[in-house]
């Protein structure tokens, strides 16, 4: 590390891994404990994407009587992120370092088949594995229908189903729990998440409740992402639930994950098919045959498109957001 001299003090750059961020603040977990820690200030003046999230090593000047200050972000080896908001297409950066992104939905209404593959689409774009987990089995007199639908989402998709109520399926995800790897769960509000993370751990880790017993919809419980360090070197990375799940800048994450659909594409006679009435179209013949569903196809049109719209506007955002840091930059000169 590098030695820093503020004043007549030398200090010497560390490294640790935010475990919190809320607004400007944030949490360094370092040598086993959390410390608050505060941005430098040339950060921000770089885009958003470049300021640390939950899950980022950073490199910092530890104080021991206050806040640490973070100097830069380290090189990321994946990067989880979406819109805030689909209307508007402005980038939500959610986690970063991530292994897999274990996509939790219950076997009750919870369950939906669109939002699980837009996390799929989310995770291999950001390049985590997708690990889809279906929750409260108890509640379901056939998971195995939902297993099916979900494996037809993408070849890199693993399904698991479990209920932490009665311990089943657990085993199945101790492969996922080795040393180093970091683990981060997404899903609705009352999908299971914290009840999950608590029967990993075997302890009270995180607060849990219930589901409304009108609409089969979750209460929140967790409002902030927080990562957790267990003692087997195994890190998880909460996140709070979401019911919509936008798409936009993730079009190399949806080709990959209809990989099947794009290689059919590839095989029309006329390389500008648009899979209608055109004679030859390989999309077209793998529906009727029965090789491609139509609602995979449909689905796969719907992603695409919802991508292309959000991040026209996402850019659009970028160059106002630019200019007017560069106009607030020039006044205060």
């Amino acid at each position: 590390m590098n030695n820093i001299i503020i004043g007549n003090e030398t200090k010497e750059e560390k490294i640790g891994r935010i475990s919190e961020v809320n607004k400007n603040s944030f949490k360094i977990l370092f040598e086993g404990k959390e410390i608050p820690a505060k941005l430098k200030g040339n950060f921000y003046e770089k885009d958003a994407e470049k300021l640390p999230v939950v899950g980022d090593y950073v490199r910092f000047l530890y104080n021991e009587q206050g806040d640490s200050l973070i100097l830069s972000v380290c090189e990321r080896h994946s990067f989880l992120q979406r819109p805030d908001q689909a209307k508007t297409g402005v980038m939500q950066y959610m986690a970063s370092n991530v292994d897999y992104l274990f996509i939790v939905t219950s076997l009750n209404e919870d369950y939906n088949y669109n939002r699980i593959a837009r996390y799929v689409s989310i995770a291999i774009k950001g390049g985590a594995d997708p690990v889809v987990i279906l929750t409260k089995s108890d509640l379901c007199s056939n998971p195995g229908r939902y297993v099916r639908e979900v494996e037809q989402i993408s070849d890199k998709v693993s399904v698991h189903v479990i209920s932490a109520l009665y311990d089943i399926g657990l085993d199945e995800l101790k492969k996922y729990m080795t040393p180093g790897t970091t683990i981060c769960l997404m899903g609705s509000s009352g999908a299971g998440k914290s009840t999950l993370i608590n029967s990993i751990t075997g302890e009270e880790t995180m607060k849990t409740s219930g589901i409304r017993e009108d609409d089969d919809k979750g209460r929140h419980t967790t409002t902030y992402r927080k990562l957790i360090e267990l003692p087997g070197g195994v890190t998880i990375i909460d996140t709070p639930g979401m019911r919509e799940v936008g798409m936009a800048d993730v079009q190399d994450g949806i080709d990959e994950t209809f990989s099947d659909i794009v290689e059919l594409m590839s095989r029309c006679r006329f390389s500008n098919c648009r899979h209608d009435t055109e004679p030859g179209c390989a999309i077209k013949a793998a529906i009727e045959s029965g090789e491609l569903s139509a609602k995979r196809y449909e689905l796969y049109i719907n992603l695409g498109r919802e991508n292309t719209n959000n991040y026209a506007k996402k850019k659009e955002i970028s160059k106002w957001h630019k200019a007017y840091k560069k106009m607030n930059k020039r006044n205060l000169e």
